[in-house]
């Protein structure tokens, strides 16, 4: 087993085709085939099943997969530490749901790096890529919530996935709406004020599971949804038309014009947190994110703090 091969593996479970990650390598497709087929061979294992779509990691394959990000991780990390001429070379990858507080934190992070060289990642994805990205070692951190409804369920994913829930703060539910819509001047809004509108929700992709919505209330029955995959096309959809999303009330920066955040008059809380791989050491720059992801919280005064 070469430190190759495991590039390679990593580079087609990221394009999903061989082809195409021979063509990101700059290698022949029958040349990224034999040495994939010879550490099949060498392990005794099958990594990837072929089909016309492409390929796609076997259980044994994306156990590997955890291996090999780990591996080329710590393998570049020493490279950069020891080649000649070269300074600290630096990484931070998150995977996160729609906030703002997680995106904030990474920008304070990435703007007080004094390092010359580094590689920052922030990606705001489906709940079921974020539990897989931690999982494999594709992202160092993640962010997400729970609440009385998913926690079962998220819990037992995390514990699947060798991977420990964090809290962060706990947070009412509120209803997002734009300062136009005729709900913008209520004090309080209950469920079945939300009926008459649609209601905004991310999109979740293969695991589109109430379960793993970002959104508290999910479950329920709407007969108006639209879905979306970017913070963007929320604020847009909030400032220009009726409908509405449920949330913690933590409004972003680009979300305070036009856009208002009321208490939904149910008990529910979320608590909302991070989570790690249980064999992730956490080097300085990600203990920085975790600094700084508590002091975000801690400058907002409508949530509960955790210590």
């Amino acid at each position: 087993m070469t430190l190759q091969q495991l590039r390679y593996l990593i580079a087609i479970s990221e394009h999903g085709s061989i082809n195409a990650a021979a063509q990101s390598l700059y290698i022949s497709q029958s040349n990224l085939s034999t040495a994939i087929k010879e550490l099949e061979r060498e392990l005794g294992i099958t990594i990837f099943t072929r089909s016309n779509r492409g390929v796609t990691l076997t259980n044994d394959g994306t156990e590997l997969l955890g291996y090999a990000r780990q591996v080329i991780e710590q393998a570049d990390m020493m490279e950069a530490r020891y080649e000649r001429g070269r300074t600290d070379y630096m990484r931070l990858a998150v995977s996160t749901q729609h906030y703002y507080f997680s995106l904030q934190a990474f920008i304070n992070v990435a703007e007080e790096c004094a390092s010359d060289k580094y590689d920052f990642i922030l990606r705001e994805c489906a709940t079921g890529q974020i539990i897989d990205d931690v999982r494999t070692f594709r992202s160092d951190v993640g962010v997400l919530y729970l609440d009385s409804f998913n926690s079962r369920v998220l819990k037992k994913a995390l514990n699947d996935a060798d991977l420990a829930f964090f809290p962060l703060f706990d947070a009412k539910v509120h209803v997002f709406v734009g300062d136009h819509h005729p709900l913008a001047d209520r004090k309080i809004v209950k469920l079945e004020d939300l009926e008459p509108y649609p209601r905004y929700s991310f999109e979740q992709g293969t695991t589109n599971s109430f379960y793993y919505s970002e959104e508290p209330y999910g479950y329920l029955r709407h007969d108006r949804n639209i879905r979306f995959s970017d913070r963007g096309t929320l604020t847009n959809l909030l400032t220009s038309f009726n409908g509405y999303t449920i949330s913690t009330g933590v409004l972003s920066s680009e979300m305070h014009s036009g856009i208002t955040a009321i208490p939904l008059d149910v008990d529910e809380l979320m608590q909302v947190g991070y989570i790690m791989h249980n064999e992730r050491r956490p080097g300085t720059l990600l203990k920085r994110y975790i600094d700084e992801l508590h002091q975000v919280i801690a400058e907002n005064p409508s949530v509960n703090a955790r210590s």
